[in-house]
């Protein structure tokens, strides 16, 4: 699972262009528009692998002479989740990218305590657990979020 975590030094102009190109597709595919605020938003939220929040992203946007306010920002994050292209971490009220915005699944997120880098893992075993428990008693699942909070590989080895 070490890969979950990328190397500190990897390349992230490519993680940021894939994750564009996939939010372009989804975007096409469910006739949505991706505007250039929804873009500039989902950019920032891809410039690293850690959770950011509304009003961070607000900071940023206005840092580059953008005239955002609040709505502007949640309006962006409402449609990019809504898309599924980025999650919300609840427990830090900040969003992070999917990696895997073109299929439904029920993303488990391993949060560092010390760096703030945040993971998606999809377990398949985890996600029929879940899914069987609600079934088992007959409860309709809208939203998952499962959040697990420790060390990155790179932490702990500190």
């Amino acid at each position: 699972m070490t890969d979950l975590f990328p190397d500190k030094g990897h390349d992230h102009g490519r993680c940021i262009d894939s994750a564009l190109h996939q939010a372009e597709t989804v975007a096409e595919a469910n006739n949505a528009r991706f505007t250039d605020m929804r873009r500039r938003v989902f950019t920032l939220i891809w410039q690293s692998h850690k959770a950011i929040t509304a009003y961070e992203l607000l900071d940023a946007l206005q840092g580059e002479g953008v005239r955002a306010q609040p709505p502007t920002v949640y309006r962006a994050l409402e449609f990019l989740v809504g898309l599924r292209l980025i999650h919300r971490i609840e427990s830090l009220n900040a969003y992070f990218g999917c990696d895997m915005p073109d299929c439904e699944h029920l993303g488990q997120y391993f949060i560092c305590r010390n760096c703030g880098r945040v993971a998606e893992a999809v377990n398949e075993d985890m996600s029929r657990a879940v899914r069987a428990a609600a079934g088992a008693v007959g409860f309709k699942i809208e939203a998952t979020t499962i959040e697990i909070k420790g060390l990155c590989h790179d932490c702990a080895a500190h």
